[in-house]
């Protein structure tokens, strides 16, 4: 990715329209295979499968949060996770 420097400073990564495009569609892959449990439609591991059954399911969730940290939604910052602050300053405390 290339990083691209603002009027403010601020410095954005540009994202390529071939990796959005693929993001996108593990995305959408993955949020329909959510959405669609225990049909049999799309069922890699069956879930009568003592622990190894829902290790699919947990896969796509997976990939749906990183799909969707991608594009900048940060489903951390519902369940309590603060967000790093960036700035200029580091905050040091000399010992001697």
């Amino acid at each position: 990715m290339q990083k691209d420097e603002t009027a403010n400073g601020e410095v954005k990564e540009k994202k390529s329209v071939i990796t959005s495009i693929i993001v996108g569609g593990v995305g959408a892959f993955s949020a329909v295979y959510l959405l669609n449990p225990t049909a049999g439609f799309l069922e890699l591991i069956p879930d009568n499968l003592p622990v190894v059954g829902n290790l699919d399911e947990a896969a796509a969730a997976a990939l749906l949060i990183s799909c969707l940290a991608y594009f900048g939604v940060d489903i951390g910052g519902l369940f309590g996770r603060k967000k790093k602050e960036e700035s200029d300053i580091i905050d040091v405390e000399a010992r001697e």
